[in-house]
């Protein structure tokens, strides 16, 4: 088994870097998801489960000191790692916190693209927000993803599926970080504690999708058939949702790269 792609989505909800390396500090891949568009009133996080047209905004992330947007019909604008200012509150699920604003630049471009009144706000890497302690120690902590650092997809998973469904469909559809090659279909299901290269992860929890998956990441249109969501209902169905992917936590930092192999420790 080995490590067969890697993505980072340095703004959550926004398309996806594929990428041959990458370092991860405590709260994940270093650059993923550190940057997050909320509800300019509210505060609320906003993704493509409200605002399909995200999946359109292609975010490059350029080290600690700047992000780039770009979005079809706009103009590329790089925004400045906000340093000083006020912070702003915003909700992630029922996890408030404080963060810096990106500025009114940035909040103008997105709530022109988007066309509703939002704002872009920054993840400091010192910060980050505590995992469910149901799963994870105190301390341990994730940037703006759903819950977790790290999101793993079996390739053999997703071949099963699209078999099932009768056509091909997008691995980024699922928005993994790790995807492995050379497992059987689900095998990862069954994974408790796994290595990649020097790296060991726990995994901690069954993903629970929703209708992002049922999102062409390409037009940003959703299927009239609902797939895969409608596939996955058949037989992927559990208590509390529809499972597809793991999720995982990092026991130390280090440097992932595409082709480093996977060892199952329990």
């Amino acid at each position: 088994m080995h490590l067969s792609s890697l993505y980072r989505f340095p703004l959550k909800s926004a398309a996806g870097e594929a990428l041959q390396q990458a370092h991860s500090d405590a709260l994940g891949l270093v650059g993923d998801r550190r940057w997050m568009v909320v509800d300019a009133e509210s505060g609320r996080f906003l993704t493509q489960r409200v605002l399909p047209r995200m999946a359109l905004l292609r975010a490059h992330w350029l080290g600690d000191s700047a992000l780039q947007l770009e979005a079809p019909g706009m103009p590329t604008l790089t925004v400045t790692v906000p340093t000083a200012g006020e912070l702003r509150g915003v909700l992630i699920w029922r996890n408030s916190t404080r963060v810096p604003d990106a500025g009114d630049a940035a909040a103008v471009w997105l709530s022109r693209f988007l066309e509703r009144a939002c704002r872009l706000v920054y993840l400091p890497a010192q910060c980050g927000i505590q995992i469910d302690q149901d799963y994870a120690a105190t301390g341990e902590r994730t940037a703006f993803s759903d819950g977790f650092p790290f999101l793993l997809i079996g390739q053999a998973s997703l071949d099963d599926l699209c078999a099932r469904i009768g056509r091909s469909l997008e691995m980024l559809r699922f928005r993994p970080n790790l995807v492995i090659a050379g497992a059987a279909p689900y095998a990862e299901d069954s994974w408790k504690r796994i290595r990649i290269g020097e790296l060991t992860f726990r995994v901690v929890k069954p993903c629970s999708r929703c209708v992002i998956p049922t999102i062409d990441p390409q037009t940003a249109e959703r299927g009239a058939d609902r797939e895969p969501l409608t596939t996955l209902l058949n037989y992927r169905k559990g208590e509390g949702g529809v499972f597809f992917g793991q999720n995982l936590i990092a026991e130390a930092t280090g440097t992932l790269a595409v082709g480093m192999p996977v060892e199952i420790l329990e």
